[in-house]
């Protein structure tokens, strides 16, 4: 039951760091112009990965 929600949790804030970086592009472009990168890479990633071991896990 646990790990049934905490793999709900997960791809929830998965989905919603999605949503941002989606969100967040016309920044990201124009930071882009000045060298600099938002690192909303690394939170997609990083919550990608332990909801794959959450989805391992429970399988």
């Amino acid at each position: 039951m646990i790990e049934r929600l905490r793999h709900a949790t997960l791809f929830v804030l998965y989905q919603l760091t999605v949503l941002v970086g989606i969100v967040a592009m016309p920044v990201a472009l124009a930071l882009g112009r000045f060298g600099l990168t938002p690192p909303v890479h690394r939170a997609v990633d990083s919550l990608g990965e332990a909801l794959e071991e959450t989805r391992a896990s429970t399988a």
